[in-house]
Protein backbone atom coordinates (compact mmCIF):
# COMPACT_ATOMS: atom_id res chain seq x y z
CA UNK A 1 0.00 0.00 0.00
CA UNK A 2 1.14 3.86 -0.88
CA UNK A 3 -0.14 7.15 -1.58
CA UNK A 4 -0.64 7.64 -5.53
CA UNK A 5 0.10 11.04 -6.42
CA UNK A 6 -0.64 13.17 -9.50
CA UNK A 7 -1.22 17.33 -10.76
CA UNK A 8 -4.93 18.78 -10.59
CA UNK A 9 -5.79 19.92 -13.93
CA UNK A 10 -2.95 20.72 -16.74
CA UNK A 11 0.46 21.89 -15.74
CA UNK A 12 2.14 24.65 -18.10
CA UNK A 13 4.72 21.61 -19.00
CA UNK A 14 1.39 19.61 -20.81
CA UNK A 15 0.59 22.24 -22.72
CA UNK A 16 4.41 23.35 -24.21
CA UNK A 17 4.64 19.58 -24.93
CA UNK A 18 1.96 20.46 -27.12
CA UNK A 19 -0.98 18.65 -25.57
CA UNK A 20 -4.27 20.47 -25.84
CA UNK A 21 -6.96 18.22 -24.73
CA UNK A 22 -7.48 16.98 -21.35
CA UNK A 23 -8.78 13.71 -22.55
CA UNK A 24 -4.69 13.45 -23.12
CA UNK A 25 -3.98 13.62 -19.65
CA UNK A 26 -3.93 10.29 -18.30
CA UNK A 27 -1.20 9.56 -20.49
CA UNK A 28 0.49 12.31 -19.78
CA UNK A 29 0.21 11.75 -16.02
CA UNK A 30 1.37 8.13 -16.70
CA UNK A 31 4.35 8.94 -19.12
CA UNK A 32 5.32 11.69 -15.72
CA UNK A 33 5.34 8.19 -13.70
CA UNK A 34 2.70 9.41 -11.38
CA UNK A 35 -1.20 7.61 -10.95
CA UNK A 36 -3.55 10.17 -10.08
CA UNK A 37 -5.12 13.09 -11.99
CA UNK A 38 -8.72 15.42 -10.82
CA UNK A 39 -10.18 17.02 -13.48
CA UNK A 40 -11.35 20.63 -12.75
CA UNK A 41 -14.49 21.79 -13.02
CA UNK A 42 -14.44 24.88 -10.67
CA UNK A 43 -15.73 27.07 -12.70
CA UNK A 44 -18.36 24.88 -13.65
CA UNK A 45 -19.30 21.09 -15.06
CA UNK A 46 -18.75 21.92 -18.62
CA UNK A 47 -17.15 18.53 -19.56
CA UNK A 48 -19.81 16.56 -21.96
CA UNK A 49 -20.94 13.05 -21.43
CA UNK A 50 -19.37 11.55 -24.13
CA UNK A 51 -15.92 13.27 -22.97
CA UNK A 52 -15.79 11.92 -19.81
CA UNK A 53 -16.16 8.89 -21.13
CA UNK A 54 -13.54 8.82 -23.21
CA UNK A 55 -11.04 10.31 -20.39
CA UNK A 56 -12.07 7.13 -18.24
CA UNK A 57 -11.37 5.02 -20.80
CA UNK A 58 -8.27 6.80 -21.53
CA UNK A 59 -7.58 6.91 -17.38
CA UNK A 60 -8.37 3.04 -17.44
CA UNK A 61 -5.90 2.06 -19.89
CA UNK A 62 -2.76 4.56 -18.36
CA UNK A 63 -3.46 2.99 -14.98
CA UNK A 64 -4.31 6.70 -13.60
CA UNK A 65 -7.45 7.21 -10.66
CA UNK A 66 -9.54 9.90 -11.24
CA UNK A 67 -11.00 12.34 -8.86
CA UNK A 68 -13.21 15.69 -9.60
CA UNK A 69 -13.25 18.87 -8.18
CA UNK A 70 -16.86 20.47 -8.21
CA UNK A 71 -17.51 24.14 -8.99
CA UNK A 72 -15.66 26.74 -6.17
CA UNK A 73 -19.12 28.61 -5.82
CA UNK A 74 -20.64 25.43 -4.17
CA UNK A 75 -21.77 26.51 -0.45
CA UNK A 76 -23.30 23.67 1.74
CA UNK A 77 -23.64 26.48 4.40
CA UNK A 78 -25.09 29.36 2.92
CA UNK A 79 -28.23 31.04 4.61
CA UNK A 80 -30.12 31.43 1.54
CA UNK A 81 -32.01 28.08 1.19
CA UNK A 82 -31.99 28.85 -2.74
CA UNK A 83 -27.96 28.73 -2.87
CA UNK A 84 -28.09 25.50 -1.25
CA UNK A 85 -30.48 23.63 -3.52
CA UNK A 86 -28.58 24.96 -6.08
CA UNK A 87 -25.23 23.71 -4.38
CA UNK A 88 -26.91 20.51 -4.33
CA UNK A 89 -27.62 20.77 -8.28
CA UNK A 90 -24.24 21.14 -8.91
CA UNK A 91 -22.84 18.44 -6.64
CA UNK A 92 -25.31 16.04 -8.74
CA UNK A 93 -23.94 17.48 -12.07
CA UNK A 94 -20.43 16.53 -10.64
CA UNK A 95 -21.22 13.39 -9.94
CA UNK A 96 -22.67 12.24 -13.17
CA UNK A 97 -19.34 13.76 -14.91
CA UNK A 98 -17.44 11.64 -12.48
CA UNK A 99 -19.64 8.62 -13.14
CA UNK A 100 -18.94 8.98 -16.87
CA UNK A 101 -15.63 8.80 -16.67
CA UNK A 102 -15.36 6.43 -13.61
CA UNK A 103 -14.07 8.54 -10.79
CA UNK A 104 -14.90 7.18 -7.64
CA UNK A 105 -14.18 10.69 -5.49
CA UNK A 106 -15.37 14.27 -5.94
CA UNK A 107 -14.35 17.17 -3.80
CA UNK A 108 -16.57 19.78 -2.47
CA UNK A 109 -15.97 23.02 -0.66
CA UNK A 110 -18.10 23.79 2.70
CA UNK A 111 -18.90 27.40 2.57
CA UNK A 112 -18.42 29.84 4.80
CA UNK A 113 -20.08 31.29 8.10
CA UNK A 114 -20.42 34.43 7.27
CA UNK A 115 -23.19 36.49 9.37
CA UNK A 116 -23.88 33.37 11.67
CA UNK A 117 -21.82 31.51 13.86
CA UNK A 118 -19.19 28.34 12.72
CA UNK A 119 -22.08 26.43 14.41
CA UNK A 120 -24.81 27.48 12.66
CA UNK A 121 -23.16 27.33 9.45
CA UNK A 122 -21.98 23.75 10.35
CA UNK A 123 -25.59 22.46 10.67
CA UNK A 124 -26.78 23.94 7.72
CA UNK A 125 -23.81 22.23 5.97
CA UNK A 126 -24.44 19.16 7.31
CA UNK A 127 -28.34 19.47 6.24
CA UNK A 128 -27.72 20.47 2.66
CA UNK A 129 -24.65 17.23 2.89
CA UNK A 130 -27.63 14.93 4.18
CA UNK A 131 -30.18 16.01 1.33
CA UNK A 132 -27.05 16.09 -1.33
CA UNK A 133 -26.59 12.02 -0.09
CA UNK A 134 -30.65 11.27 -0.87
CA UNK A 135 -30.17 13.41 -4.35
CA UNK A 136 -26.98 10.92 -5.36
CA UNK A 137 -28.78 7.87 -4.32
CA UNK A 138 -31.81 8.90 -6.13
CA UNK A 139 -30.03 9.91 -9.29
CA UNK A 140 -28.08 6.19 -9.09
CA UNK A 141 -24.28 8.20 -7.70
CA UNK A 142 -24.41 6.36 -4.44
CA UNK A 143 -21.03 5.09 -5.46
CA UNK A 144 -18.88 7.59 -5.22
CA UNK A 145 -17.14 9.30 -2.34
CA UNK A 146 -18.11 13.09 -1.75
CA UNK A 147 -15.04 14.72 -0.23
CA UNK A 148 -15.32 18.12 1.90
CA UNK A 149 -12.12 19.68 1.47
CA UNK A 150 -10.22 21.65 4.71
CA UNK A 151 -10.64 25.56 3.38
CA UNK A 152 -7.75 28.51 3.62
CA UNK A 153 -9.24 31.56 4.82
CA UNK A 154 -10.49 32.05 8.00
CA UNK A 155 -13.77 32.99 7.90
CA UNK A 156 -14.35 29.99 5.33
CA UNK A 157 -16.00 26.65 7.14
CA UNK A 158 -13.30 23.82 6.48
CA UNK A 159 -11.14 23.01 9.68
CA UNK A 160 -9.71 20.02 10.10
CA UNK A 161 -12.25 19.40 12.92
CA UNK A 162 -15.13 20.74 10.97
CA UNK A 163 -14.55 18.27 7.45
CA UNK A 164 -14.26 15.66 10.12
CA UNK A 165 -17.28 16.20 11.53
CA UNK A 166 -19.14 16.39 8.25
CA UNK A 167 -17.78 13.62 7.46
CA UNK A 168 -19.06 11.49 10.05
CA UNK A 169 -22.06 11.99 8.76
CA UNK A 170 -22.26 9.29 6.35
CA UNK A 171 -19.15 6.58 5.23
CA UNK A 172 -19.51 7.76 1.73
CA UNK A 173 -18.15 11.16 2.91
CA UNK A 174 -14.19 11.10 2.73
CA UNK A 175 -11.87 14.41 3.82
CA UNK A 176 -9.98 16.15 1.79
CA UNK A 177 -7.17 17.36 3.37
CA UNK A 178 -5.76 20.09 2.02
CA UNK A 179 -2.59 20.72 3.95
CA UNK A 180 -1.27 24.62 2.39
CA UNK A 181 -4.93 25.25 3.53
CA UNK A 182 -5.15 23.98 6.81
CA UNK A 183 -1.32 26.06 7.24
CA UNK A 184 -2.67 29.22 5.77
CA UNK A 185 -6.12 29.15 7.66
CA UNK A 186 -3.97 28.23 10.75
CA UNK A 187 -1.54 31.11 10.16
CA UNK A 188 1.40 28.88 10.05
CA UNK A 189 -0.17 26.33 12.00
CA UNK A 190 1.78 23.28 10.57
CA UNK A 191 5.43 24.09 11.33
CA UNK A 192 6.67 20.69 13.96
CA UNK A 193 6.26 17.42 13.53
CA UNK A 194 4.00 17.07 16.11
CA UNK A 195 1.77 20.10 14.24
CA UNK A 196 1.08 17.49 11.02
CA UNK A 197 0.78 14.18 13.47
CA UNK A 198 -2.21 16.22 14.81
CA UNK A 199 -3.83 16.30 11.74
CA UNK A 200 -3.44 12.41 11.31
CA UNK A 201 -4.24 11.80 14.80
CA UNK A 202 -7.65 13.53 14.69
CA UNK A 203 -8.20 11.33 11.15
CA UNK A 204 -7.75 8.23 12.94
CA UNK A 205 -9.61 9.06 16.24
CA UNK A 206 -12.70 10.41 15.03
CA UNK A 207 -12.87 8.65 11.90
CA UNK A 208 -10.45 5.68 11.94
CA UNK A 209 -10.29 2.61 9.88
CA UNK A 210 -10.52 2.87 5.81
CA UNK A 211 -11.27 6.47 5.54
CA UNK A 212 -8.08 7.38 8.02
CA UNK A 213 -6.15 5.03 5.96
CA UNK A 214 -7.23 6.26 2.45
CA UNK A 215 -8.44 10.00 2.84
CA UNK A 216 -8.02 12.55 0.02
CA UNK A 217 -5.37 15.60 -0.08
CA UNK A 218 -4.06 18.24 -1.72
CA UNK A 219 -1.01 19.84 -1.57
CA UNK A 220 0.53 22.92 -2.30
CA UNK A 221 3.12 25.57 -0.52
CA UNK A 222 0.45 28.53 0.09
CA UNK A 223 0.98 32.12 0.90
CA UNK A 224 -1.29 33.69 3.47
CA UNK A 225 -2.04 37.11 5.42
CA UNK A 226 -3.81 37.72 8.16
CA UNK A 227 -6.98 36.72 6.64
CA UNK A 228 -5.45 32.97 5.40
CA UNK A 229 -4.85 31.53 1.92
CA UNK A 230 -3.24 34.30 -0.43
CA UNK A 231 -1.59 32.37 -3.15
CA UNK A 232 -0.51 29.05 -4.09
CA UNK A 233 3.10 28.31 -5.35
CA UNK A 234 5.73 26.26 -7.03
CA UNK A 235 7.67 23.62 -4.79
CA UNK A 236 10.64 25.24 -5.17
CA UNK A 237 9.01 28.59 -3.68
CA UNK A 238 10.17 26.98 -0.30
CA UNK A 239 10.08 30.72 1.39
CA UNK A 240 6.34 29.46 1.65
CA UNK A 241 5.13 26.54 3.68
CA UNK A 242 4.15 23.60 4.41
CA UNK A 243 6.38 21.50 3.87
CA UNK A 244 5.94 17.76 2.53
CA UNK A 245 8.28 16.24 4.09
CA UNK A 246 6.65 15.53 8.00
CA UNK A 247 3.66 14.47 5.44
CA UNK A 248 5.63 11.87 3.60
CA UNK A 249 7.03 10.63 6.61
CA UNK A 250 4.31 10.42 9.05
CA UNK A 251 2.24 8.37 5.54
CA UNK A 252 5.45 6.20 5.41
CA UNK A 253 5.67 5.55 8.94
CA UNK A 254 1.79 4.51 9.54
CA UNK A 255 1.76 2.86 6.32
CA UNK A 256 -1.59 4.89 5.04
CA UNK A 257 -2.32 5.00 1.31
CA UNK A 258 -3.83 8.46 0.33
CA UNK A 259 -4.35 10.02 -2.73
CA UNK A 260 -2.59 13.02 -2.90
CA UNK A 261 -3.28 16.07 -5.34
CA UNK A 262 -1.06 18.60 -6.29
CA UNK A 263 -2.02 22.21 -6.77
CA UNK A 264 1.00 23.59 -6.92
CA UNK A 265 0.63 27.17 -9.56
CA UNK A 266 1.43 25.82 -12.75
CA UNK A 267 4.55 23.32 -12.00
CA UNK A 268 1.79 20.68 -10.65
CA UNK A 269 3.11 17.75 -12.49
CA UNK A 270 6.30 18.32 -12.05
CA UNK A 271 6.17 19.10 -8.29
CA UNK A 272 3.52 16.01 -8.38
CA UNK A 273 6.59 13.89 -9.40
CA UNK A 274 9.46 15.73 -6.69
CA UNK A 275 6.95 14.72 -4.09
CA UNK A 276 5.98 10.92 -5.08
CA UNK A 277 10.32 10.75 -4.72
CA UNK A 278 9.67 11.99 -1.29
CA UNK A 279 7.02 9.76 -0.73
CA UNK A 280 9.03 6.52 -1.84
CA UNK A 281 12.61 7.85 -0.23
CA UNK A 282 10.35 7.74 2.97
CA UNK A 283 8.42 4.71 2.32
CA UNK A 284 11.65 2.34 1.64
CA UNK A 285 13.37 3.72 4.64
CA UNK A 286 10.38 2.44 7.38
CA UNK A 287 10.83 -0.57 5.29
CA UNK A 288 14.19 -1.33 6.26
Amino acid sequence: MAAVLGPAGNCEDFYTAHHKSSLEAPAWVRQNGLGAYEYQCGKGVKISDEAAQILGENACENGVVLSVHAPYYISLSSTEPEKRDRSIDYILQTLNAAKCMGAKRIVVHSGTAGSITRREAMELAKDTLVRSLKAADEAGFGDIFICPETMGKVKQLGTVDEVIELCGLDERLIPTIDFGHVNAMTLGGLKTMEDFEAVFDALENKLGGWRAKNFHAHYSRIEYTNAGEKKHHCFAETEYEPEFEPIAEIIAKRDLSPIIICETRGTQTRDAVEMQKICRRYKDAYKA
